[in-house]
């Protein structure tokens, strides 16, 4: 890479470019912009930092041109995200640091698989449909595309916070929240049956994988938009008794243009066993009437536009509509014999 240009681990100090950077990526690629300031300090200085390893890349003017973020999620996966400068920055100097942060991901993977003793791991990056740029840096790397993704959004409108504007669960299922104990904080058997019923309802879907019980709460929690009260339980009627069937946990959605906050469900699960009750209508409307509950204007969610359980299909008859399309882009590593050593995976300041 050009002389003067170095690599180093941003601090918080970077937040504020960090946010310019990832904003006129987004507007490249997609024509608009969804970026949380909040989410951003996160990943940087906050929570959201612990579990990754960062690096930016800056010119001779301390300009930073590049962001590099490798997530230790799960044994046997590793997500990333590359963002790299759409402006003062040549098409050839974009593609040669493209090429160097894909290879630093690289190196953080198998040191991520090291240190869980494992073999390798599946480096999981994402990429807006139509940005052909990344896509182009992706198969570069050594990436393949492996599914494409609907982000989808839906209408609240106050009248859906009234009594009886949304229809009601089927008989014999039930929808509640997460119980609390008295100092507001959420009983821990409903949180482990939240993950239980999310584990058990995406075993049967594309690219499941095991997520720990403490690796699923520490991501959740990342989330600046996180609230314990946005969690829900599906209980359903099985043979007389009454077991859990299915679970959502959603979050909040920073203002708009409007200036109104939204609702995203960020995972929503119906077991097996309560499959064809109802279940996943009936948690949808409960994360519907908390949003027009507490005068947001849009509910959004993510669905896999291969699935084969029809999902995209209810989220359309419910009056979700698609706003834009991601893909997931996949790689599998294997360790090295000798690893990089951590450090070399969160650099201090050093020429690239």
């Amino acid at each position: 890479m050009p002389s003067g240009w170095v690599a180093r681990v941003p601090s918080r100090d970077d937040v504020a470019a960090l946010i310019a950077l990832t904003e006129a990526e987004q507007v490249a690629a997609k024509g608009s912009s969804s970026v949380d300031p909040d989410l951003v300090e996160s990943n940087v200085a906050g929570t959201g930092s612990w579990t990754k390893h960062q690096a930016v890349v800056t010119d001779a003017d301390n300009t930073i041109l590049g962001w590099v973020s490798v997530h230790d999620r799960a044994g046997g996966r590793t997500m990333l995200e590359v963002i790299v400068a759409v402006e003062g920055i040549s098409d050839e100097e974009a593609d040669a640091l493209a090429a160097a942060l894909y290879a630093w991901v690289e190196d953080a993977g198998r040191v991520f698989a090291a240190g869980r003793e494992l073999p390798g791991t599946q480096l999981d990056a994402s990429a807006y449909a139509a940005d052909e740029r990344q896509r182009r840096w992706l198969a570069a790397a050594g990436y393949r595309q492996t599914r494409t993704w609907l982000q989808m959004s839906r209408p609240v409108s106050a009248a859906e916070a009234e009594e009886g504007a949304l229809p009601g669960p089927r008989e014999g299922v039930t929808i509640r929240r997460v119980a609390k104990h008295d100092n507001g904080l959420p009983v821990a058997a409903d949180l482990q049956t939240v993950h239980r019923m999310l584990e058990e309802s995406f075993a049967d879907h594309f690219n499941s994988y095991r997520e720990s019980f403490p690796e699923f709460l520490t991501r959740l929690r990342e989330d600046p938009g996180h609230r314990w009260d946005h969690w829900w339980i599906a209980e359903v009627e099985v043979d007389g008794e009454v077991v859990p069937g299915g679970a959502v946990v959603s979050s909040i959605l920073k203002p708009d243009a409007s200036g109104a906050e939204g609702s995203y469900v960020d995972y929503i699960g119906v077991h097996r066993t309560a499959r064809g009750r109802g279940v996943a209508k009936a948690l949808l409307h409960s994360v519907i009437q908390d949003a027009a509950e507490r005068g947001r204007n849009r509910v959004g969610l993510e669905v896999d536009d291969d699935s084969p359980t029809g999902a995209d299909g209810l989220y359309l008859s419910m009056g979700w509509v698609t706003a834009y399309k991601t893909e997931s882009w996949h790689r599998d590593i294997t360790a090295e014999d000798d690893p990089a050593e951590p450090a070399a995976a969160n650099p201090t300041e050093t020429t690239p």
